[in-house]
């Protein structure tokens, strides 16, 4: 079961601020990030130098509003990586799932690997491969136990690639998205209905004018 705050705050007390750990958290988008559009390349730029200079390398998945990041390294490094992360406003409900020391990292690329977990956002060839993440799916991992959670990291550590659309000019933002995927095949009704909205506001304005 996720920890609780006081839990979070004392553990890994015991841990040599040299040795190789893992750490799992959890938490979930504000309403504000989700209405950001460049909310994930905000992310991803700010980790980059950050987790190249301090050696921490892992992966941040993403579904349904839930975030899911795996960070290793030294403990010292991890901490305080930990601390800047619990305390960032862009999310809220941070919980840590998993923490352990490590003999070897799962993700050995410094450059912060991003998974999205939404099927509508695989490309053709990715869905062969993660279709291995069905019994992970619809993405909520806060009730995730410890033992499911070190399953899910050895299942996409061995990814060959990652199961998401790379196409340019597409942000992956969990509602401008899912408005683009339900409205882009229903353009042309769309623009009917509002149309006939349209006509029907200009007529209540008429009646109530005449």
């Amino acid at each position: 079961m996720p920890l609780n705050y006081n839990d979070r705050v004392s553990m890994g007390d015991d841990i040599e601020d040299s040795a190789l750990i893992q750490l799992v958290y959890v938490s979930s988008l504000t309403l504000g990030s989700r209405l950001n559009t460049s909310i994930f390349e905000e992310v991803e730029r700010h980790a980059r130098h950050y987790n190249q200079q301090n050696g921490i390398t892992g992966i941040l998945c993403y579904g349904n509003g839930q975030f899911l990041q795996c960070i290793e390294g030294k403990k010292a490094h991890v901490f305080a990586l930990k601390q800047r992360i619990f305390a960032d406003s862009r999310h809220k409900n941070v919980e840590t799932l998993l923490l352990q020391t490590i003999d070897e990292r799962s993700f050995a690329d410094w450059r912060m690997r991003l998974l999205f977990l939404e099927r509508w956002l695989w490309s053709p060839a990715s869905k062969k491969q993660a279709a291995q993440l069905s019994p992970y799916l619809p993405f909520f991992p806060h009730d995730w136990s410890p033992e499911r959670t070190e399953h899910f990291l050895a299942l996409i550590k061995n990814f060959d690639h990652p199961p998401h659309i790379q196409a340019a000019g597409i942000t992956y933002n969990a509602l401008g998205n899912m408005f683009r995927h339900i409205a882009a095949p229903h353009q042309a009704f769309l623009i009917v209905q509002g149309f006939l909205s349209l006509l029907l506001i200009v007529g209540l304005m008429l009646l109530y004018f005449w």
